[in-house]
């Protein structure tokens, strides 16, 4: 079986030193429903990182030449492959994180998406543009897209297919190569992800995987790459964005969210209690976009929690394949402690649990009741820290200004939700201080609408992905601009005359370009 890039090459390079040297150490990855191990990857080291880029920058120029037609048939045929294989993903995402199957077919379609999506604009987008010059007809400007080199790409554990690889695909598109980091705890679905890209024939050497420690390795990528894309919380990204900030390359980070949802004096409250849940418990609240906080009109409030109460005491959680569930497990043992760590402190401040607050035994130690809060005071830690599970406290606030006030009291801005009339939740919508609205949905209308950019304001992170700058970013631009008529400086011409002539030339350029 052949596989892209030099994780397989590393791979078998252990194999031949094991009889000259100590193991290398290896990393368990456990299935978090089961506590079962369901394989072993290595544990490589900084040495290892530096010789995947040193293969990556020789493969990376001769991928920059391939012309886009190719590189399109490449990707096109990835997002076929990855529709056919989508039972062996899909298996795959909830073996290494657990979640529910419906939060792991977003991967899956995610990635065939962004594939489809960028194949077909790459080629339009990184063409030589034609701009205007200072001196219409004496020049002529046209600015020019390189790309940058390496991309590094640092994934979180929560979307393990669809974070390694959907940033990816747009810098490979762009003639970058990429050497990937996916979280230790899951990695497989990266490397089955680039298989697949070989099987497209993406040629070796410009996808990447390798596996190991953020310490280790991914310290490594933020010295050696020449463009950084990360996704995880916000003290990460600040801490990397000072390791490569004396290098002065550039990088793109979405960070931590504390989201809020709005529910206005207008909505329809029984769309919003049939579809809010989805918004705070999607992929086990572990989703950076999900939402924390609800702020519901006071002439609605009664009517809109009993509803959402009363659908989220019947969400079906469980381990396993099976369609029907709605929820799964947490990622492992600590993130369920860091949950309910959050809830017992805002219990012992005040708070009231309205549903869930409790671990869930009975289906496995990774496993928490979706919870809902109200009466949760400033002082409680989960107030303006994200929780990152399954887990939502709700406010009763007296008008719909409030809840904007309320939705922007944060140091976060990366997504909101509003459920409203039309006028009304467009109208809120341009009043919330995050990256992406949804108006009468949770997050999934943003996040697909991928000819628009989608990132953080605020510590919710830099740079976007998504849009035209979600593939341009990867790239250098440069302003090529030639002379046709004679030098503008240093000409021959008697300087008032010369002065005249570009008066002239300058006034007839303002007309042409009107």
């Amino acid at each position: 079986m052949v596989f892209v890039g030099t994780f397989f090459r590393l791979k078998e390079k252990e194999k031949m030193t094991q009889t000259q040297a100590p193991a290398r150490k290896m990393t368990d990855i456990i299935n978090p429903q089961t506590g079962e191990v369901i394989t072993q990857v290595p544990a490589h080291t900084k040495e290892d990182t530096a010789e995947v880029f040193e293969r990556a920058r020789r493969a990376q120029k001769r991928w920059e030449k391939t012309n886009f037609r190719k590189r399109r048939q490449i990707f096109l045929k990835f997002h076929n492959l990855v529709i056919d294989n989508r039972e062996r993903i899909l298996d795959t995402i909830q073996g290494e994180n657990g979640k529910n199957r419906l939060s792991a077919l977003e991967e899956v379609l995610d990635v065939a998406m962004n594939s489809r999506h960028y194949a077909y604009r790459a080629g339009k987008l990184l063409k030589p543009q034609k701009r205007r010059p200072a001196v219409p007809l004496w020049t002529s400007t046209r600015e020019e897209f390189s790309p940058k080199g390496v991309v590094g790409v640092i994934a979180p554990f929560n979307y393990p297919f669809n974070l390694s690889l959907s940033d990816a695909i747009a810098a490979m598109l762009a003639g970058n190569a990429v050497v990937i980091k996916p979280d230790s705890r899951t990695p497989m679905s990266a490397i089955l992800g680039a298989e697949l890209l070989a099987e497209a024939g993406l040629p070796d050497g410009v996808c990447n995987i390798v596996t190991g420690s953020g310490s280790e390795v991914g310290q490594a990528i933020a010295e050696e790459c020449d463009f950084l894309m990360f996704t995880g919380s916000t003290k990460t990204g600040q801490s990397l964005a000072e390791q490569v900030a004396p290098r002065l390359i550039d990088y793109s980070m979405e960070l931590g969210g504390k989201n809020p949802l709005i529910v206005a004096d207008d909505a329809d409250i029984e769309r919003a209690t049939d579809g809010v849940w989805a918004a705070c418990f999607g992929n086990s609240g572990q989703l950076c976009i999900s939402i924390e906080r609800i702020y519901v009109h006071r002439a609605v409030a009664d009517e809109f929690i009993a509803g959402f109460v009363d659908r989220v005491k019947r969400m079906k959680v469980g381990a396993g394949t099976s369609w029907e569930l709605d929820m799964g497990s947490l990622i492992d043992v600590d993130q369920v402690d860091v949950v309910d760590k959050f809830v017992q402190d805002a219990v012992s401040k005040g708070a009231t649990v309205l549903t869930g607050g409790k671990r869930l035994p009975e289906l496995g130690e990774t496993f928490y009741a979706p919870t809902v809060l109200t009466d949760v005071p400033e002082s409680a830690d989960m107030y303006r820290n994200e929780v990152f599970g399954p887990v939502v406290y709700i406010e009763v606030v007296d008008s719909n200004e409030e809840a904007v006030r309320r939705a922007n009291d944060t140091e976060y801005g990366l997504n909101s939700s509003v459920w409203a009339k039309p006028s009304t939740g467009k109208w809120l919508a341009s009043q919330i201080e995050a990256g992406t609205v949804n108006i009468n949905e949770g997050y999934a209308p943003s996040w697909t609408a991928l000819d628009a950019p989608m990132g953080g304001w605020k510590n919710s992170g830099v740079g976007r992905r998504h849009g035209d700058v979600g593939i341009t970013k990867y790239t250098e631009s440069r302003n090529v601009t030639e002379t046709r008529v004679m030098n503008v400086i240093n000409n021959d011409l008697p300087s008032e005359m010369w002065s005249n002539v570009l008066a002239t030339t300058l006034k007839l350029g303002r007309d042409i370009m009107r």
